[in-house]
């Protein structure tokens, strides 16, 4: 007998909308990306940003795994996050780092797509748009 996948509902479309769009407002460049000349440091926001790309990677994973369809969005949304940052190479790794953990920690448990795993991905989601957010808000230009 196979096993019917969980469906996404308006919920999860919802939150793909709304951690995107706040992934442009909180990343997209104003003045120019920043370099590491200008940035010596990692910047205040940095365990947000790791926790963000761990996200990204979790989703990327999951909904591969629950057939949404979506190719390397989640990928490629990580790849913009780096761009917009412009992050030495010793803090490129490490965001690289936390979007693999992300997506290996799934990788290793989830195996097929679950009721838990669908919920995953909205509470992931919710919590990527917030930490988004949060930055624009605080640290954004």
């Amino acid at each position: 007998m196979e096993k019917r996948k969980p469906a996404f509902g308006n919920a999860a479309r919802a939150g793909v909308i709304a951690l995107a769009a706040a992934l442009v407002l909180a990343f997209a460049p104003v003045s120019g990306p920043a370099t590491a000349q200008t940035l010596p440091t990692a910047p205040p926001y940095e365990k947000e940003m790791h926790r963000l790309a761990e996200i990204l990677g979790a989703v990327h994973y999951l909904r591969q795994l629950c057939d949404a369809d979506e190719g390397q969005t989640w990928r490629t949304m990580m790849q913009q996050l780096i761009d917009a940052e412009n992050p030495s190479t010793e803090r490129r790794a490490k965001l690289v780092d936390s979007f693999n953990r992300g997506y290996r920690g799934f990788e290793q448990t989830y195996h097929t797509c679950t009721e838990t795993a669908v919920w995953v991905i909205n509470n992931y989601m919710a919590e990527g748009a917030e930490i988004a957010q949060r930055i624009a808000t605080r640290y954004g230009q």
